[in-house]
C-alpha cells in the first residue's frame, strides 16, 4: 500500500517495453558506487553415462529468483524503477527463458512462476536445443554464477517525488523512484553479469547411484558398467514418460503437463487428470492476483467513491488489499472484468462488453459456481449512496406521526381502549374489573412504489464509477420525495379531520401564530375528551408550521421574553410559550399543489408515541427503501437498478391535534 502526499501524481500509462533486471538498488553514502543485488539462478542437472552422447541426458531443471522486489537501475529512466509483483500479469506459467533477451538465443521455458515473500521465483527446464541452452549448462556445472533478467511490458507506473515514500512488494522505499503498477511478464533471461559478484549458481550431477557431484564442481565422473547402463535407461525411461504425457495431454492442458512432468506423473495418472479437467465444472480463475475477492471489490468500490467511515463497512484487511490493489482509484469497467475473469471470463478488455456483463453477473454459469457476485456488490455499493440520497430531503414526517410494522399489503386495523379503561378499585379479594374495547378504529395499509433507472453502456465504456453513486443517490431521493408526497396528501387533506364538529379546529384573527393564538390553541387542546367526556390527559408537544411561519414559531418556542412597540406602546412581557412547544417547519404545507395548503394555518400536535393524528405503516419495518442491480435485458446494454419501498399512511385519532387556521 503507497503513502503519499495529497500532491502526489496520478499513475501514468506507459505503452513502452523495458528489460528489468533483477537488480535492488539502495542509496549509498557518498562517494560509493550503489549496492546492486540481483537474482539468483540455480540449475540441477542429469549426467550422462559412460558413452552416452548429449541427446541420452535428461532435461536439466532451473531455479531462479527471477525478481527480488527492489529498486532497479533501468536504462531509458532516469530514476530507479520498482516493479509492483501485485500488478504483474503473468499471461501463462509456460514464459520464454533466453540468455539476455536475444530471440535467437533460446534456453528453455519455465513451468511454474510464483510470486514468494515480495519476489518472484520460477522454475523450469532448460528444453531448448541450442549452442546458448548448453552453453548455460555447461558454465554452471562449471561454477558460473548466472543471473536473472525479467522482461516485461509497463503499463501504468507512477512517479514518487523526493520526500514521499511507497510501500510496495513488503519493502518501503523513498522517493525519487518509479513504481510500475501494472505490467506483463514476457520471459525471463540468464545473464553474466551482477554489480555485486554475491549470485551463486550450482549444478548437482546424479549418478547411478543416487549420489550428487559437488555443487560447486563439474561433472563427476559416470561409474562404469551396469551403472552406466542403468543410468542410460533410466534417461531413456524419462524422456519416454515426457513424451507420452505431452502426447496426452496434446497441447490443450498446458498446465497438467507442465506438474506431471515436474511430478513425475506415469501416464495413466496423467490420463486420469486430463479427464477430470475434460468434465464440465467453473471456469478457471485468470485473474493475476488470488486474492481479489468480492469483499475486496466492494471496499475498492467504496475507497473510490471517498465514502465517509469505511472501517465501519469493511474489513481492515479488504481495506488494505483494495488500497494496494487499486491506488489510482477502481473504474467501472475494471470492476466489472474482475467479477468477470473471476467467474470464467477469459478476454482481457471490454471490447465485448455484452460478454463481460453476462460473466460478471453469473448468466450462463452453473449454480452455485459463481466466484463474484458483481449484482451483489453494486447492491451494497449502492445501497449506501441510496440512503445519502433517501436522507437529503425534508424529514418531518417522522417526527409527527407514529409507525406501524405489518407483515404483508392487507389493511390492518386498530382498535383503541374507550369506556371503561380507567383502572377500578379493587375490591376485597383482589378481583380485577374487566375493561371494554371500543367501537373506535383506525386503518392502514402498505403499498409499493418504485423506480427503475440504469447505467447505460455510455457510463461503463466511460469508466465512470461516480454512475453508480449517482444513480443510487437518484433512486434514494426519489423514494424520499414520494414518502413526503404521499404523507402530506394524506395529511393536508383533512378538512373533516380537523373540524369544529371535533373540537379540534379553530379560526378568527386571534388565532394567528403568537403568543395570543398559541395560547388559544393550547387551551382548545387541553379541552379535547374522550369519548366518556373526560379530559384525554394527552398534553401538546410539537408546533408544526410552514415556511413562513418558520421565525415567528422559532422565537416563540426559544425566546424567554416578546416585545410589542406598537401604538399602545407595550413594553417588554415574558414569553409564556418559552421552551414548551418543539417547533417542525414543513414547506409542504404552503405549496399550492396540494389540497389544504395554507401559509397562514398551523398546528398544535401531541408527541405521536402518546396520541397520533396521523400514522405510517412500513412492511417489515423497513423505513429505508431497497435498491437491487442486475445487467439489463436483451433490448439494453449496461445494468439496471430498481429502488422500491413499500409503505402507507392514514390519518388516525382527530383528538391527538389542533389545527389554527391563522386568520378568519
Amino acid at each position: 500500500m503507497a503513502t503519499k502526499t495529497p500532491t502526489a501524481p496520478k499513475t501514468r500509462r506507459a505503452p513502452k517495453r523495458l528489460w528489468l533486471e533483477a537488480a535492488a538498488t539502495h542509496p549509498a553514502p557518498a562517494g560509493t558506487s550503489p549496492l546492486t543485488l540481483t537474482g539468483t539462478a540455480e540449475i540441477t542437472a542429469i549426467a550422462a553415462g559412460a558413452g552416452g552422447t548429449e541427446g541420452e541426458k535428461a532435461l536439466p531443471r532451473f531455479k531462479m529468483l527471477a525478481y527480488t522486489g527492489g529498486a532497479m537501475r533501468v536504462a531509458g529512466w532516469r530514476h530507479p524503477v520498482v516493479l509492483d509483483l501485485a500488478g504483474l500479469s503473468v499471461p501463462s506459467q509456460n514464459r520464454p527463458i533466453r540468455f539476455a533477451h536475444d530471440p535467437a538465443a533460446g534456453v528453455g521455458h519455465t513451468d511454474a512462476i510464483k510470486v514468494e515473500g515480495g519476489q518472484l521465483v520460477a522454475t523450469g527446464v532448460i528444453s531448448r536445443d541450442t549452442a546458448t541452452a548448453r552453453e548455460v549448462v555447461a558454465s554452471s556445472r562449471n561454477g558460473f554464477p548466472w543471473q536473472a533478467s525479467v522482461g516485461a511490458s509497463v503499463e501504468e507506473f507512477e512517479f514518487i517525488r523526493e520526500s514521499q515514500k511507497a510501500i510496495v512488494n513488503g519493502q518501503e522505499f523513498a522517493g525519487p523512484v518509479n513504481v510500475v503498477r501494472k505490467a506483463t511478464l514476457g520471459e525471463i533471461s540468464f545473464v553474466d553479469l551482477g554489480a555485486d559478484g554475491r549470485t551463486s549458481a550450482s549444478i548437482a550431477a546424479q549418478q547411478g547411484g543416487g549420489g550428487s557431484g559437488s555443487p560447486s564442481g563439474g561433472d563427476a565422473d559416470p561409474a562404469p558398467g551396469a551403472g552406466a547402463a542403468a543410468l542410460r535407461a533410466e534417461a531413456l525411461a524419462e524422456t519416454s514418460r515426457i513424451a507420452a504425457v505431452r502426447k496426452i495431454c496434446a497441447g490443450t492442458h498446458l498446465d497438467i503437463e507442465a506438474q506431471a512432468i515436474r511430478d513425475g506423473w506415469d501416464a495413466t495418472r496423467t490420463e486420469l487428470e486430463v479427464l477430470r479437467a475434460s468434465r464440465p465444472k467453473a471456469p478457471s480463475i485468470h485473474a493475476p492476483d488470488t486474492s481479489i475477492t468480492g469483499e475486496v471489490l466492494e471496499a475498492a468500490c467504496f475507497q473510490s467513491a471517498k465514502l465517509e467511515g469505511l472501517d465501519k463497512v469493511c474489513s481492515a484487511q479488504a481495506l488494505e488489499v483494495a488500497s494496494k490493489r487499486f491506488q489510482s482509484g477502481l473504474g467501472l469497467q475494471e470492476l466489472l472484468i474482475e467479477a468477470a475473469i473471476a467467474n470464467g471470463y477469459t478476454g482481457r478488455t471490454f471490447r465485448d462488453s455484452r460478454r463481460v456483463l453476462e460473466a460478471a453477473f453469473g448468466r450462463g454459469i452453473e449454480a452455485g459456481m459463481t466466484i463474484i457476485d458483481v449484482g451483489g456488490i453494486l447492491s451494497n455499493v449502492a445501497n449506501k449512496f441510496l440512503l445519502e440520497g433517501f436522507f437529503s430531503v425534508e424529514r418531518v414526517w417522522r417526527s409527527i406521526c407514529a409507525v406501524r410494522n405489518v407483515s404483508d399489503f392487507k389493511t390492518v386495523t386498530s382498535y383503541r381502549l374507550v369506556g371503561k379503561d380507567q383502572y377500578e378499585q379493587v375490591a376485597p379479594g383482589g378481583e380485577l374489573k374487566h375493561g371494554t374495547l371500543g367501537e373506535e378504529t383506525y386503518s392502514n395499509k402498505a403499498d409499493t412504489y418504485g423506480l427503475m433507472l440504469a447505467i447505460d453502456r455510455r457510463d461503463i465504456i466511460n469508466d465512470d464509477l461516480g454512475a453508480i453513486t449517482t444513480v443510487p443517490r437518484k433512486l434514494g431521493r426519489g423514494s424520499g420525495l414520494k414518502i413526503n408526497d404521499v404523507f402530506w396528501t394524506a395529511f393536508m387533506n383533512n378538512a373533516a379531520f380537523f373540524a369544529v364538529g371535533n373540537k379540534n379546529f379553530i379560526s378568527g384573527a386571534d388565532t394567528a401564530l403568537g403568543i395570543d393564538g398559541l395560547t388559544k390553541g393550547e387551551v382548545t387542546f387541553m379541552d379535547l375528551v374522550d369519548s366518556d367526556g373526560k379530559p384525554t390527559g394527552v398534553m401538546p408537544s410539537i408546533l408544526l408550521v410552514p415556511t413562513a411561519l418558520s421565525a415567528v414559531g422559532t422565537q416563540l418556542y426559544k425566546s424567554v421574553e416578546m416585545r410589542d412597540t406598537t401604538a399602545n406602546t407595550k413594553f417588554p412581557v415574558a414569553n409564556p410559550h418559552q421552551g414548551k412547544f418543539r417547533i417542525e417547519v414543513s414547506r409542504y404545507l404552503s405549496n399550492a399543489l396540494y389540497t389544504g395548503n395554507s401559509a397562514k394555518a398551523w398546528y398544535l400536535l401531541a408527541d405521536p408515541s402518546d396520541l397520533p393524528v396521523i400514522e405510517m405503516a412500513f412492511l417489515n419495518g423497513q423505513e429505508a427503501p431497497t435498491i437491487e442491480t442486475s445487467d439489463a435485458d436483451f433490448s439494453q446494454l449496461g445494468v439496471r437498478m430498481r429502488g422500491y419501498h413499500d409503505f402507507g399512511v392514514a390519518l388516525q385519532d382527530p383528538r391527538g391535534g389542533v389545527k389554527s387556521k391563522g386568520e378568519v
